[in-house]
């Protein structure tokens, strides 16, 4: 078991983290369900997706980090990949905006 020995805080801070993101999206969804404005259909779809969208990239960048890595090459590529993942639904979400 001594090769796992590096991985003991990568499983607790994925494992705590993606518990807490769970528990602050039900308990926005509850709020916003509990107190429906008017189109509270559209208002849940545009903030849930992007909360979930922020917070799985934020969980993902943090694991990957804190995986024991044997080089430096590979993490950078992945945070690379996200980051250049990441400009392209932003250009994506700005231009299908411009279109409305």
């Amino acid at each position: 078991m001594s090769e796992f020995a590096e991985w003991d805080s990568f499983y607790v801070i994925v494992g705590s983290a993606a518990g807490a993101l769970i528990g602050l999206q039900f308990v926005v969804l509850t709020l916003i369900a509990e107190r429906p404005p008017l189109r509270a259909a559209e208002a849940g779809a545009a903030f849930a997706t992007p909360t979930i969208v922020h917070f799985g990239t934020a969980l993902l960048l943090s694991a990957v980090l804190r995986a024991p890595w044997q080089a430096i090459a590979p993490v950078a590529a992945l945070w690379g990949v996200v980051g250049l993942a990441g400009g392209g639904l932003s250009g994506a979400e700005r231009a299908g905006t411009a279109d409305r």
